[in-house]
């Protein structure tokens, strides 16, 4: 899914995760699907200075791998440890809580770095 790096995105990017779990029957992993990618294309949203972004999604037996892709190849985004009075700073944190795993990671075409990527993997 490509889409414009608008704050509607969020609500896309959790249709499309929605839909995709519902074809594959693996609704158990709906909830923590939506609030993950909202989450990634939220930041992007914020931080990236792209004029679209892409949710690519890996439905595998055992797992299902979710990555919000940007073309701004800017520093990686990094959990922080946001205070009490924050008004952000835990949407990795929270992505980290509620996946199996996840990561950030540059985008390469073969000679430099062209964007990156924030991935979740979640599993049943």
């Amino acid at each position: 899914m490509t889409a414009p790096t608008d704050p509607s995105t969020a609500r896309l990017a959790r249709e499309f995760v929605t839909a995709t779990l519902v074809a594959a029957e693996r609704r158990l992993l709906i909830e923590h699907a939506r609030i993950c990618v909202s989450d990634a294309v939220g930041n992007v949203v914020r931080h990236a200075r792209v004029p679209e972004l892409s949710v690519e999604m890996r439905v595998q037996p055992e797992h299902v791998v979710v990555a919000v892709c940007d073309a701004d190849p800017g520093r990686l985004p990094w959990p922080r440890h946001a205070g009490p009075e924050d008004e952000g700073g835990r949407g990795l944190a929270l992505v980290r809580r509620l996946s199996h795993a996840s990561g950030v990671t540059w985008v390469w075409d073969e000679l430099r770095i062209v964007g990156k990527q924030v991935w979740f993997e979640l599993r049943e």
